[in-house]
């Protein structure tokens, strides 16, 4: 009881910690010069100020050190933060090129697992759990710097990265609960606070934008944490189950890297074909397109947590659902086109359908009067 308390009361103050600093991680922004302008990619209209967040991280600094968390390898989960947070803080300043950028994450990346922390085995339906050997190293540096990039690729609408990355880890946390992790539980909760204080200053009308800052960290923490407590279990779907969670990212990001590939472009070449850029194309609002995406990754989570506890027979009934949803976020993306989106086309008839129903409604009852 005691611990459970404990927990929630460091839940609550980092979120209040992050909620109150982050206005002045905002004029900070400003008087420095770490502030996105605005041109033909983005959706603000206006100079934006970024950094915010340094405010996730402070929470998250906070809460580390009042829990303490009995964790192997985190003086090197640590240091390997710091160096991600820096590399986010320089590009907020001055905007530092994408190879600077992957090098810091592949630095941290190989900190974490020279430490020891790695994926050693993956459990799978039918093959059972198997030893990765070499392969582990080359895996956990793919996954680390793969999950950090995502998070920053989807940061493209006011309160998205955040959101996002606050279900994914609400997922886990439900997980490492059934499981009784507790320290996996304790770094989750350090995180999902300040995220959800910061959330507040940036939800549409976003006041401040998280920035490279809080968008890699985020990312790779959310690595991390899958690794330790994800990866880690022994359930039938332990290798699954953290690509389910983080499936929005994840595939939306593979998605751009064919497309990019096949269209021509470089990989690293930003485009307004992801996700949220589609919706938005589609006549969704900002808003609505950012609400509409949380119901994604809200989805998958509960598919998650679902996976780790359902028999092999049952979880197909799950698979089919997720792959569902996979392949709405194909076509979403502009991997897919024409008759090859039929989920997408089969929306858009729905929605001609009711607005051309209301529309008749309409014109019934101005007849009648």
């Amino acid at each position: 009881m005691f611990e459970a308390i404990k927990l929630i009361a460091v839940f609550a103050l980092t979120t209040v910690i992050t909620l109150v600093i982050t206005p002045y991680i905002k004029k900070l922004a400003f008087k420095i010069g770490a502030t996105d302008q605005p041109n033909e990619r983005k959706t603000h209209v206006k100079i934006m100020p970024r950094l915010g967040g340094l405010g996730i991280v402070i929470g998250t600094a906070v809460g580390l050190l009042i829990l303490q968390p009995d964790i192997d390898h985190l003086w090197s989960v640590i240091i390997g933060g710091l160096i991600i947070t820096a590399v986010g803080v320089l590009d907020d300043l001055y905007t530092i090129r994408p190879s600077v950028k992957f090098s810091g994450q592949l630095i941290a990346a190989l900190i974490v697992v020279f430490s020891g922390l790695t994926i050693d085995t993956l459990t799978l339906p039918i093959i059972g759990r198997f030893e990765l050997g070499f392969l582990s190293t080359v895996i956990t540096i793919f996954w680390i710097v793969g999950v950090t990039n995502a998070i920053n690729l989807i940061d493209g609408l006011d309160g998205l990265a955040a959101g996002v990355s606050i279900i994914g880890m609400s997922s886990m946390f439900v997980i490492s609960l059934i499981d009784q992790q507790l320290a996996v539980m304790q770094l989750l909760l350090v995180v999902i606070g300040p995220s959800i204080g910061f959330l507040y200053h940036n939800f549409f009308p976003a006041k401040i934008f998280m920035g490279d800052t809080g968008a890699l960290f985020l990312g790779y923490v959310i690595s991390i944490i899958s690794i330790l407590g994800l990866f880690k279990n022994v359930t039938l779907f332990s290798f699954i189950v953290p690509i389910i969670i983080m499936a929005v990212p994840i595939f939306d990001t593979l998605f751009a890297i064919i497309r990019r590939a096949i269209s021509g472009q470089r990989i690293g070449e930003a485009d307004k074909k992801h996700i949220h850029h589609k919706l938005i194309a589609m006549g969704y609002s900002h808003r609505m397109t950012v609400l509409i995406i949380y119901g994604f990754s809200l989805f998958f989570g509960v598919m998650a947590i679902l996976f780790t506890s359902v028999t092999v027979q049952i979880s197909f009934i799950f698979v089919f659902f997720v792959l569902l949803g996979i392949q709405l976020i194909a076509e979403m993306t502009g991997i897919l086109e024409g008759r090859n989106r039929p989920v997408t086309n089969q929306i858009k008839k729905t929605k001609h359908f009711i607005h051309k129903n209301k529309k008749s409604t309409k014109q019934n009852e101005h007849k009648e009067k």
